[in-house]
C-alpha cells in the first residue's frame, strides 16, 4: 500500500468516525425528545438507530484493524489508528446510553411527567455540542479546541446536580414521585456519562497529536 493510499484510508476511517458521531448525536437528541413529549414511537426508533452506530462502529474497526495488519504504521499513524478504535468504543456507549433514555420513556409511557423538563433538554444539547466539536478537533487535530470542549463538562456536572437536588426535593414532597424520579435521576446519569464519553475523547485526542497523555478533570 502506497503511503498516498494509505493515508487517504486514515482519512477515509476520520470521516466515519465523524459520522457515527453525528448519528450518536441524533440518538441523544431523539431519545430526550421522546422523553420530553412522551412520544413512544419516537423511543422505539432510537433502538433502531442505535444497532445502525453498532453497525457503523463494527465497520470502523475492521477497516483500523486492516491498516494496523497491512501496513504496521509507525508514530503518529499508530496513534490515529488507535485512538480511532478507542473513539468508537466511546461513541458506542454513548449511544447505549441514548438508549436508556429511550427504554425510560417506554416504562413511563403515558404517565405525564412529575414536572416539565427543562435541565434535562439542556443538558442533552450541550451533550450533542461536546460531541460534534470533540469529533470536529479529532478530524482537525485541534488540541486547544478539545481542551474547551473538555471545560464543557463542567456546565454538565453542574446542571446534573441541581437536577439530582431538584427531583430528591420532588419525591421527598409526594411519595408519588419516587418511581418517575428516580427514572429522571437515571436521565440526568446517562446524559452525564456521555459528557464524560467526550472527555475521554478529547483526552485521547491530545494523545494521538504529542503522544503525551492528558487528563482533564
Amino acid at each position: 500500500m502506497s503511503r498516498e493510499h494509505y493515508s487517504q484510508k486514515l482519512l477515509d476511517v476520520k470521516h466515519k468516525v465523524l459520522t457515527m458521531g453525528s448519528m450518536v448525536e441524533n440518538v441523544i437528541n431523539m431519545s430526550v425528545n421522546a422523553l420530553k413529549s412522551g412520544d413512544i414511537e419516537l423511543a422505539k426508533r432510537v433502538y433502531e438507530e442505535d444497532d445502525k452506530i453498532d453497525l457503523l462502529e463494527i465497520e470502523i474497526e475492521q477497516e483500523c484493524m486492516t491498516l494496523l495488519l497491512l501496513e504496521s504504521p509507525l508514530a503518529k499513524d499508530l496513534r490515529i489508528v488507535l485512538t480511532a478504535l478507542k473513539l468508537i468504543t466511546d461513541l458506542e456507549r454513548m449511544g447505549d446510553h441514548a438508549v436508556n433514555i429511550a427504554k425510560i420513556t417506554l416504562e413511563i409511557g403515558e404517565e405525564p411527567l412529575i414536572k416539565p423538563l427543562i435541565d434535562i433538554p439542556k443538558m442533552a444539547e450541550i451533550c450533542q455540542d461536546m460531541v460534534r466539536l470533540s469529533l470536529d478537533a479529532f478530524v482537525k487535530e485541534d488540541i486547544t479546541l478539545a481542551e474547551n470542549v473538555a471545560q464543557m463538562d463542567e456546565q454538565i456536572d453542574t446542571m446534573y446536580e441541581n437536577i439530582v437536588e431538584e427531583l430528591f426535593r420532588l419525591i421527598a414532597e409526594h411519595n408519588d414521585n419516587i418511581k418517575q424520579g428516580t427514572k429522571l435521576l437515571f436521565v440526568g446519569r446517562f446524559l452525564e456519562r456521555i459528557a464524560d464519553h467526550t472527555t475521554n475523547i478529547c483526552e485521547r485526542l491530545v494523545y494521538m497529536v504529542t503522544g503525551e497523555r492528558q487528563v482533564f478533570n
